[in-house]
C-alpha cells in the first residue's frame, strides 16, 4: 500500500513499513514539517497515499472525512509513549494492512484492535 508517515513518526517506522513491502514517504522528506493538518492530508491525497499519524485530530471523520482520503490511520498509543507502546500498535497496523483495505476509511489503531470508521457508523475489528 502507498503510505505517508507524518512528522511525528521517524525513519525507522518507515523503514519498517518498506521492509512490510509498503511504498512509503515522509512528511519531513517532502518538506512538510510543521504543517497544519489539512495540508499534510492534501498532501497524502494528492499523493494517493494514506496517512499514518499518531495525531489523534486526525481521528475526527466530520473535519477530516475519510471517503475524501486514501486512508487515515491514526495510532493511539498513551500520552508519552515508548518505544515498545509504539511496536505494538505499528504490529497492529501491519497486521491490519495485510488483510484489511484502508482506503476511504479512518482506523484508529489500538494495541488490541483496530476501530474502523467506514462513513456513518464504526465497527470494531
Amino acid at each position: 500500500m502507498k503510505l505517508k508517515l507524518d512528522e511525528n513518526l521517524g525513519e525507522s517506522w518507515a523503514r519498517r513499513l518498506r521492509d512490510d513491502g509498503h511504498e512509503v514517504d515522509t512528511v519531513l522528506s517532502e518538506g512538510l514539517g510543521g504543517a497544519v493538518d489539512s495540508s499534510v492530508l492534501d498532501a497524502a491525497v494528492r499523493a494517493e497515499r494514506a496517512l499514518v499519524t499518531l495525531d489523534l485530530d486526525f481521528a475526527n471523520p466530520i473535519r477530516f472525512p475519510p471517503h475524501q482520503t486514501f486512508g487515515v490511520a491514526v495510532l493511539h498509543v498513551s500520552d508519552r509513549p515508548g518505544r515498545k507502546d509504539l511496536e505494538l500498535v505499528m504490529s497492529r497496523l501491519i497486521e491490519s494492512l495485510a488483510r484489511l483495505d484502508l482506503t476511504g476509511q479512518l482506523w484508529v489503531v489500538e494495541p488490541d484492535r483496530v476501530r474502523q470508521y467506514r462513513g456513518a457508523a464504526e465497527d470494531e475489528e
